[in-house]
């Protein structure tokens, strides 16, 4: 019989915190941890690698344990907390679709029920999404041997739509129908020079504005992290200098009032755009900076997206870059 190669859990004398050990390729190693939870689910991971040659049936393991060791697993690899509770939101919607006691019940069929009975429920970009979760779940469990290799879950297509985006003489004509709301106009502004989002826009207060280095610091509420300097164009400040002179001493909100649907209404049908939204204004922000060439890169950072993909596909109107590169070829000289 093979020799089971061990991990274990152990404390130092004096120093907080837990270590899990073993040996590998010969030589002693050691991973620290702040819990004692954490050290011994990484022991359990562990010891199945080690192991991984001796192991070679599927482990019928407990859905509710399972998912538990999932969430330990993506705290040890760092994961924000908003994308660990997505996950989980995730898994509780194939639990609810599903009803898997266990991990032999999750099957083809039962993952294919899931996209079928989900995708009834939902859209296919929010679909998309659960199946990405599901799939970096699966991968996990067909590691530790939960499940058994070769499941498949797909996205689904989605049509890409165009992205509505405005042109500059848009925004200033949508600019000056909303001169008569002046708060209504500040945050049309800000949406277009900044990329924030609505929310983030409503949280904004004065001590968040930089007058003198053109910045704002800004909160995202999506991802609870802050951007501590954003920077904001001149004109954007003086503007911003000008509206704070007058509101009333002690005034600590950037916006005393909140934001009216009725006359973001009025101003979009004025200005003979009945369908935008205001997130629309963000992707305006990211088409209008694309079309005078700067780097996907950057957008992607001033939106705070996940990846670039994002930012190219759902909030970037390329086509009139692709009209001005289309014009850059010597068709004259050709002809």
């Amino acid at each position: 019989m093979e020799t089971m190669k061990k991990a274990w859990v152990y404390k130092r004398k004096g120093i907080k915190g837990w270590w899990t050990g073993w040996y590998e390729n010969g030589k002693r190693k050691a991973k620290a941890f702040p819990t004692k939870s954490l050290a011994e689910h990484f022991r359990n991971i562990k010891y199945t690698q080690l192991n991984s040659d001796v192991f070679t049936s599927v482990v019928d393991f407990d859905w509710n344990q399972m998912t538990e060791e999932y969430r330990q697993c993506k705290q040890v690899e760092g994961l924000e907390d908003v994308s660990i509770y997505e996950i989980l939101l995730t898994l509780r919607h194939f639990k609810r679709i599903v009803a898997p006691n266990s991990s032999r019940e999750i099957t083809q069929q039962n993952l294919d029920m899931f996209v079928l009975k989900r995708g009834e429920e939902i859209g296919k970009n929010t679909l998309n999404k659960d199946i990405t979760n599901l799939h970096a779940f699966l991968s996990w469990a067909a590691k530790n041997r939960f499940v058994a290799s070769g499941l498949q879950i797909k996205k689904v297509k989605v049509p890409q739509r165009p992205v509505v985006s405005l042109s500059p003489k848009q925004v200033r004509d949508l600019m000056m129908l909303a001169s008569r709301y002046p708060t209504l106009r500040l945050r049309i502004l800000l949406a277009v020079t900044t990329g924030l989002r609505r929310g983030d826009i409503e949280t904004i207060r004065i001590g968040d504005i930089h007058f003198g280095r053109n910045a704002i610091t800004t909160h995202n509420r999506k991802s609870k992290r802050s951007m501590p300097e954003r920077p904001i164009p001149e004109q954007v400040t003086t503007e911003l200098c000008n509206y704070v002179a007058t509101l009333p001493d002690g005034q600590d909100r950037l916006f005393p009032d909140k934001f009216s649907r009725k006359k973001w209404e009025k101003v979009r049908k004025a200005a003979g755009l009945p369908d935008l939204k205001f997130h629309d204004l963000r992707k305006t922000f990211a088409s209008l900076l694309a079309q005078r060439g700067v780097s996907t890169a950057v957008t992607q950072r001033l939106l705070e997206h996940s990846s670039p993909q994002l930012t190219n596909e759902v909030y970037t109107n390329v086509d009139p870059v692709l009209r001005q590169a289309v014009n850059l070829l010597p068709v004259a000289e050709w002809l």
